[in-house]
């Protein structure tokens, strides 16, 4: 009886003391996965970012001050440089951003190689010599290997002439989960160029491909597979397959002798692909420039990139950004390096005009910038504003309206506007003549600059003196109507004779040639100003209104291709026209209602 009722309290001492182990055993687990849900955050992966830069001081500045403004945690990037054979001033911008940064970032590695400055076999600083390929395949292979022994999350190869200009973009990458992902950047207005491929011939050259430009265009977002990414390329280095990826080259290899090409092609016999990413705006890659292009020329190009961030930046009536959101900001610059704009001249010239509406301030503010990147000393001349013009004013000046004139399109009388602009350009001619100043350039407010405008305008000029030692007016931006008809100069191969054109964009006039324009007093007989220069130059389709003028004398040439464009076209959004959009002066208007009529303008 005793051995049963012992064996009966154990039992139930057992089960008892089973259930309480068990409670507390749940109780735990309710504890720990209450923590997991609470406590436990996992830090963002780790990015090791590789650069490699090569005379690129005109853009580090805007490089760095993109690449510090990413929204990714520093502490969990390292950065990872490597410079060598530069001919500018590369190196002191190097070692200026990495001092500011080096304890900012998780870690900052970077070597700068200042013992020579060309590779023997180059033809220029920017000819991508053999020797050339085989230093960045070596570099680029380097950069893989030190991600592996950092054990880092994700290698971001980024080209120094990149301009990240989405703060997301290092997110957006990850999240995406490819194996080798990059953001789709743009090149320039009307650019073809961009960080991808569309397909690949059979030596592993760049092959266009049905549906690249809807890609480019961004008329299909998302993340397409694509042959080749380079520029800026995000590797998960997570993946097994990962360490199959190299730059070396496989063996028997006899394809092309380009960094990009052979990792493509070892990225596809690991059985991985390329991704492109285009459903947010990212920034901007340079176009690559010709081996024997010059730094300065390559500078130059950047500059106009930082031009077309101005205009994208600008809002109302300048958002011309096509090819950009019209929200983009205008490009960050790194407030650790210094840089100096280059000191404005008249480049060559006695003066240069801005004509601009006090009412413009935006468009005056846009020029003055775009004049300061491009180190141009303007003086600027407040227009003749249309709508504060009357007719008393008018009388004052003794202007008539050309008898017989109508608008070509509109058939309508002269408009304040169109007044206003010719008075604009007339008191410019007047200020030439007074001053004695033999060459000039004139802007108006609405231009915007094309690539490689200062070394092409140098081009024009030498290129004027050798073949045409007599002229007037040399067009720099205009609404060509007959391009077909149009003849180069002899011995020229950027200038032609214009035939009838509309605008006056930009163009240089001489001392003589404003005399010319001056000597018809245009102010009695007045017509728009387009359609006065090329009566002048006697290239105009209404022979009834070049009647009232001679001699039409005024030897006129045009830069080809143009060096300035409008800012709009008509018809485009937010084209506005200060000199179609204003009161219509009609001859035989009374005074008091037309005052009237312009009063009610404003």
């Amino acid at each position: 009886m005793g051995s049963w009722l012992t064996c009966l309290v154990f039992c139930c001492f057992y089960v008892a003391f089973i259930g309480e182990k068990s409670f507390f055993v749940i109780c735990e687990d309710l504890e720990i996965k209450a923590a997991v849900e609470n406590d436990f955050k996992y830090a963002e992966p780790t990015v090791m970012i590789a650069i490699l830069v090569r005379n690129k001081a005109h853009v580090l500045p805007w490089f760095f001050g993109h690449l510090e403004n990413l929204n990714y945690p520093k502490n969990r990037v390292s950065i990872w440089i490597r410079s060598d054979h530069n001919e500018d001033d590369t190196p002191r911008i190097l070692t200026e951003w990495t001092e500011v940064y080096k304890d900012i970032y998780h870690s900052i590695d970077i070597e700068i190689d200042r013992s020579t400055e060309e590779y023997d076999d180059a033809e220029g600083p920017l000819h991508w010599s053999e020797e050339r390929f085989d230093r960045v395949i070596s570099l680029r292979e380097e950069a893989l290997q030190s991600a592996r022994k950092v054990w880092a999350d994700y290698l971001f190869m980024l080209d120094a002439d990149v301009i990240l200009e989405n703060p997301d973009t290092l997110t957006l990458l990850i999240d995406a989960k490819q194996p080798i992902v990059a953001p789709m950047l743009n090149a320039s207005v009307g650019d073809t160029y961009s960080n991808f491929w569309g397909a690949m011939d059979e030596s592993g050259y760049y092959k266009r491909a049905p549906g690249y430009f809807d890609v480019l265009e961004r008329k299909k977002l998302g993340v397409f597979q694509v042959p080749m990414v380079h520029s800026a390329v995000l590797i998960d280095m997570h993946l097994l397959v990962s360490d199959k990826f190299t730059y070396n080259k496989p063996p028997g290899y006899e394809g092309p002798h380009n960094d990009i090409i052979i990792f493509g092609l070892n990225v596809r016999d690991a059985g991985m692909v390329m991704h492109i990413m285009n459903s947010e705006y990212f920034g901007i890659v340079m176009v690559p420039l010709e081996k024997h292009n010059t730094l300065e020329q390559e500078s130059e190009h950047f500059d106009y990139i930082r031009l077309m961030a101005i205009d994208a930046n600008f809002v109302d009536e300048m958002k011309i950004g096509r090819q950009f959101p019209v929200d983009r900001a205008e490009l960050i610059k790194s407030r650790f390096i210094k840089v100096s704009d280059p000191i404005p001249t008249k480049l060559g010239f006695d003066q240069i005009y801005l004509i601009n509406l006090v009412r413009r301030p935006i468009r005056r503010e846009r020029m003055h910038n775009a004049f300061k990147i491009l180190g141009i000393e303007a003086r600027t001349m407040d227009a003749v504003d249309g709508k504060q013009l009357n007719t008393t004013y008018l009388k004052k000046l003794d202007i008539e309206m050309m008898e017989g004139y109508a608008d070509p399109y509109h058939d309508r009388p002269l408009t304040m506007g169109e007044i206003g602009c010719f008075l604009s350009h007339y008191f410019i001619w007047e200020d030439v003549v007074k001053n004695g100043f033999k060459q000039s350039i004139i802007f108006e407010d609405d231009v915007r600059f094309r690539p490689y405008f200062k070394s092409k305008l140098t081009r024009l000029v030498d290129e004027v003196a050798k073949t045409v030692k007599d002229w007037d007016l040399i067009y720099l931006g205009r609404k060509r109507l007959h391009k077909e008809d149009e003849k180069l100069v002899d011995g020229a191969s950027y200038l032609v004779w214009p035939t009838y054109s509309y605008w006056t964009l930009s163009y240089i006039v001489s001392l003589q040639g404003a005399q010319k324009l001056l000597n018809q007093k245009p102010l009695r007989k007045m017509i728009p100003v387009d359609e006065y220069l090329p009566i002048m130059f006697n290239q105009h389709p209404r022979e009834e209104w070049m009647a009232n003028f001679s001699p039409r004398d005024l030897v006129t040439l045009s830069a080809e291709p143009l060096l300035v464009e409008p800012t709009h076209y008509t018809g485009e959004p937010n084209y506005i026209s200060d000199t179609e959009d204003s009161f219509v002066v009609h001859p035989q208007e009374d005074v008091n209602q037309s005052d009237k009529a312009s009063k009610e303008e404003l």
